[in-house]
């Protein structure tokens, strides 16, 4: 399906202003995280969490007021619809050992708690408990997950094309999951592993679309050797806008009708997914390009070649013209 015949967008005209624009928000994002830290959710950095359906409805306040006996910090707030009358709370984890009872003890202070404020009739739906040891391990596994997947996409970028364009290609990639983490401290979602799962998912998304483009900015290099660099960037760019838009827009909608229909343990995920798919198309049109073509003023006018057989083989027909001249 071609939803854009002969475009001729000029999207390169535009780059600086999207890495000026990039670059303000990943600075706004870097000054949040540190003010404030990198919300870490109860999978990273441990805890209880307890879900209560009440019969009839309850404010938060009530339940907060209710668990004033508990001491230290406490979360409570709605979860899912307000017409399911359901709380949550979490407590943060303050032991440093991993026995049963002790992590069973905040669990059982808020249930307690709220009986005795008479509150009116409740169930448990939910009780998740990760001890502090098990959540530094699941951070630790985390941010190696991270860095292999961006490690491994560097080594394939950097074989794949020529220095410039590699570049562009892993700036891309490392710009969307920044802005993606920007974006999930403006909105104070918290990191946790379907966080995790869904970073490691964009990042390959982005990659992906972005080869695409350079795969077609080095087919129309053999067919456009008189235009500029930026000309044949636009081009392709262009040619490939009702790919782009078609798998964009179709997996936007699949992840949108997740992040309203899922409820609130898939909300993160699809939340990253969404911003993530934005910010992934986003990047290879303007960032991924844009970077490729300010470094590929110094080199060469070649601007992918996926190995050196393949660089050999162009040379052959120059030298066969240098001996019938």
């Amino acid at each position: 399906m071609d939803l854009f015949s002969n475009t001729n967008y000029n999207f390169t005209k535009w780059r600086w202003h999207a890495l000026a624009f990039s670059a303000i928000l990943i600075v706004l994002g870097i000054v949040q995280i540190a003010r404030h830290g990198l919300p870490l959710g109860i999978d990273f950095s441990g805890g209880t969490i307890v879900v209560l359906k009440f019969q009839q409805p309850t404010s938060e306040e009530a339940v907060r007021t209710a668990l004033d006996t508990i001491p230290g910090e406490k979360v409570v707030q709605q979860y899912g619809d307000a017409s399911a009358n359901e709380v949550l709370v979490r407590l943060p984890q303050a032991q440093q050992t991993e026995q049963g009872t002790s992590l069973e003890q905040g669990a059982t202070q808020v249930l307690n708690a709220v009986r005795a404020a008479n509150l009116g009739t409740f169930e448990v739906i939910s009780t998740e408990i990760v001890g502090p040891v098990i959540g530094k391990d699941l951070q630790r596994k985390g941010l190696y997950a991270t860095f292999a997947s961006i490690l491994g996409i560097t080594l394939y970028i950097a074989f794949r094309f020529r220095l410039s364009f590699a570049i562009g290609a892993i700036a891309a990639t490392l710009h969307d999951v920044i802005v993606t983490l920007a974006v999930l401290t403006f909105f104070g979602y918290e990191l946790s592993l379907n966080v995790i799962a869904a970073i490691l998912t964009i990042t390959g998304y982005s990659v992906n679309d972005t080869i695409v483009i350079f795969d077609r900015v080095r087919e129309n290099f053999r067919t456009m050797r008189g235009a500029s660099l930026e000309h044949q960037v636009n081009t392709s760019v262009n040619q490939t806008l009702s790919r782009t838009i078609i798998t964009a827009g179709t997996t936007f909608l699949s992840v949108l009708a997740l992040y309203i229909f899922g409820g609130e343990v898939l909300e993160g995920f699809a939340f990253t997914m969404l911003v993530g798919i934005v910010s992934g198309t986003y990047s290879t049109v303007f960032i991924a390009s844009a970077i490729a073509i300010a470094l590929s003023k110094n080199e060469a006018n070649t601007p992918a070649a996926p190995s050196a057989s393949a660089r050999s083989a162009s040379d052959r027909p120059r030298r066969r013209e240098r001996r019938n001249a």
